[in-house]
């Protein structure tokens, strides 16, 4: 237990990729441990077999699967609101639970380990959310929000409120200035790309109500799984026999089951048992079906994590090396896939310029020139990637870049506005 007084309120911050949870103590916020030492925790379950009925969280369940455990991972469970998989249900043991109910369990997890951290119930919640959880669609918007509040509800968080992730993240931003600043916070994540415009001061950090302080939000349901996907379909899908042909010659073998295996959020439709016999229907027609045996492969031994694993490896060295090569022998002996940034910063162009577009419509809507702004605020793990940052950055080549804690200003931020909501 942590051995200062601390306050029954908090802020969360329940990421596609990542997790953290603060809280606001001793004139400052500050990450709580709950993985070990480690403040931030992967947003990933792990259910192992009906026979042995465990339930991991975080690098524990990373590890369980990485590790040969027979079981079910679960990951990116953020992208599953606002989207039509909040309302249905997945087969865990020898039953089928909803969605919601998966969510609420790691949650739960959280709350459990940061209260254990301080030492006593934490009563109330500010959630962090993005600007948009489904782009231009408001019903389903209000329905992820609807839905996220149900689960702190069933949890035991008795007062629950949001605030949009990158004014949290503003706010810890304003922590470290000196003077007034108009800044872009930039928050690009695991799901989403998310914008706030917004005036920051020491004078104004005390100030309860800061509404006219935030002059614009926008955001994307754009992030780190998007670039993952795209990657995957260009450099590790073809290895398996995507865009391949048919043996008749004309039609290339479907492209679904490429797209589920490149996907975080729909890899485990793979696993129905319905289609591992379409798949070798697709092999039975395919003009090389010795690569659709390596994805039947991967079916088989439940390994498609593993691959969305090393796309994401590749994607993350990437940002630091100019080419990166996997190794696949325990897909096959020998498989390698190669990969360069300057093919994943071609296959990725779109989302390079939905990023430009989105962050410069941000700064018009909050009335101002690129030239107003004296500083541009990075958190998020996906603005390590060199053409997000470049994408961002280049409409504003007057602002100072400003690099924040890239898994933890959210966090932090929400602490604060955790402590003004609730003291």
């Amino acid at each position: 237990m942590l051995v200062e007084s601390f306050p029954r309120a908090c802020g969360l911050d329940f990421g596609p990729s990542n997790s953290t949870l603060a809280v606001h103590a001793s004139n400052h916020p500050t990450l709580l441990p709950l993985e070990g030492e480690h403040v931030t925790i992967p947003s990933a379950v792990f259910f192992g077999t009906e026979l042995h009925e465990s339930f991991l969280v975080g690098r524990a369940a990373m590890g369980a699967y990485v590790e040969g455990s027979q079981g079910r991972l679960m990951r990116s469970l953020k992208s599953i609101l606002g989207s039509s998989l909040i309302d249905e249900r997945t087969q865990v043991y020898r039953r089928r639970i909803a969605f919601a109910d998966v969510i609420g369990l790691y949650v739960s997890e959280l709350k459990r380990r940061a209260e254990r951290a301080i030492g006593h119930d934490i009563d109330s919640v500010v959630h962090g959310r993005p600007v948009h959880f489904v782009d231009n669609d408001d019903e389903a918007d209000r329905h992820a929000e609807t839905a996220l509040r149900a689960i702190a509800t069933k949890v035991g968080f008795k007062e629950i409120s949001f605030q949009y992730e990158p004014v949290a993240a503003a706010f810890d931003f304003e922590r470290q200035i000196d003077r007034e600043r108009v800044a872009l916070i930039a928050d690009i994540g695991g799901g989403t790309s998310d914008f706030t415009v917004v005036r920051l001061s020491p004078a104004r950090h005390r100030v309860e109500d800061r509404e006219a302080d935030i002059l614009a939000n926008d955001g994307l349901r754009l992030g780190g799984t998007d670039y993952d996907r795209y990657l995957s379909m260009a450099a590790f899908m073809p290895a398996l026999g995507h865009r391949t042909m048919q043996k008749r010659g004309d039609v290339e073998v479907p492209s679904g089951p490429y797209w589920d295996l490149s996907t975080w959020s729909s890899v485990h439709h793979l696993y129905d048992p319905k289609r591992l016999g379409e798949l070798k229907s697709i092999r039975y027609a395919a003009e090389q079906p010795e690569l659709l045996t390596r994805l039947i492969r991967v079916v088989e031994q439940k390994a498609a994590h593993s691959v969305l694993i090393e796309v994401e490896a590749a994607k993350i060295d990437l940002s630091d090396s100019p080419e990166h090569e996997s190794n696949l022998d325990w897909i096959e002996p020998n498989l390698k896939v190669f990969s360069t940034r300057g093919m994943f910063e071609q296959v990725t162009q779109k989302l390079y310029d939905r990023l430009k577009s989105i962050s410069l419509a941000c700064v018009k809507n909050a009335g101002l020139a690129p030239s107003d702004l004296s500083a541009v605020f990075f958190t998020g793990g996906t603005s390590l990637v060199p053409s997000v940052r470049r994408a961002i950055a280049e409409n504003f080549p007057d602002a100072e870049m400003v690099d924040g804690d890239r898994f933890g200003s959210v966090g932090l931020g929400l602490a604060i506005e955790a402590k003004r909501r609730y003291g």
